[in-house]
């Protein structure tokens, strides 16, 4: 019998685009299924512009090509620097938006051939009793491993909108869910493809700024990371927008912080006040207590350099 269908993991037909995480899930045996190869059609890459500055995005625009974009980079900074800062020079020009959006979980129990898990079909998450350094700090479902897509992330920031061959118009709430399906890494339902992302035209005066943690310089999956975009107006905090990735089974807003922010004077004693409410709703396990110190210095740090 074949290790991964003595753990339970699936056999359906999976899509490939460039292939940089299916390629490594089939070296290692959790993914073993027949492969449904998918080709760019001209509405599905690249970017366009409507009147009013708001973009679409193809799902298969790579992310080298979003990060390289100099006017994403001046309407939608941390879209820009989120694609800049994930992954390496190599995956990100082959990698694409659609897959980094739906890729499958960084879990080590789930990407061992020989461990069940839920994902995988099994009963429960190892991770929860065995070794979870790098999970979740907010603990909302069965499954602690952090959702691994810094693009969603991002894109939750600026309150994108999703559209698939099937569906329009899906937040990233409703394309991920909310971290209580411990099975899923998202809710496409089976042989839907993601086609492109809208984001809405970006804000007059906005300013945006993304930054995640490490365990090391380079190549590195984040431990946290967060994209805050806000406008100061007359020393004022208006519109402010702050999300956070590898805290939880998904993308997560901090609308407390934002909250605590919005109409406030941009300074030092505000920023530091919302910061610490960056840890309102948090369940961490033993050993991600540290993100929440990581998750604190962050927003701090971005809502700085966006009231510089």
């Amino acid at each position: 019998m074949n290790a991964a269908t003595a753990t339970g993991a699936s056999a359906e037909p999976e899509f490939r685009a460039a292939g940089t995480d299916l390629s490594e899930r089939r070296r290692s045996g959790v993914s073993y299924g027949p492969i449904v190869d998918l080709t760019a059609s001209p509405d599905t890459i690249g970017v366009d512009w409507a009147a009013d500055g708001s973009a679409r995005i193809g799902a298969f625009t790579t992310i080298a090509a979003i990060a390289a974009d100099a006017r994403i980079t001046e309407a939608y900074p941390g879209i820009a620097a989120a694609a800049q800062g994930l992954a390496t020079p190599q995956i990100r020009h082959l990698a694409t938006l659609g897959g980094n959006i739906a890729q499958r979980s960084r879990c080590w129990y789930f990407r061992n051939p020989h461990i069940p898990c839920l994902k995988k079909g099994g009963s429960g998450c190892p991770a929860r009793s065995g070794n979870h350094l790098y999970h979740v700090a907010f603990d909302l479902g069965p499954c602690v491993a952090p959702h691994p897509s810094t693009m969603a992330m991002a894109l939750l920031a600026y309150d994108a909108k999703i559209s698939t061959d099937r569906r329009s118009g899906l937040s990233i709430g409703e394309l991920l869910g909310d971290g209580t399906n411990g099975a899923a890494d998202h809710l496409l339902e089976p042989g839907e493809k993601i086609s492109n992302v809208e984001l809405p035209c970006p804000l007059a005066g906005e300013r945006a700024f993304y930054k995640r943690a490490i365990s090391r310089t380079y190549a590195e999956w984040p431990l946290v990371e967060v994209c805050a975009r806000a406008v100061v107006s007359g020393g004022t905090f208006r519109h402010v927008h702050i999300a956070a990735g590898g805290i939880a089974p998904v993308p997560l807003r901090l609308r407390e912080c934002q909250a605590a922010l919005e109409g406030k004077p941009s300074n030092a004693e505000s920023i530091g006040q919302a910061a610490r409410l960056a840890m309102s709703g948090a369940r961490p396990l033993p050993m991600t207590g540290y993100k929440l110190d990581l998750l604190q210095g962050l927003v701090r740090d971005a809502m700085e350099r966006i009231a510089e």
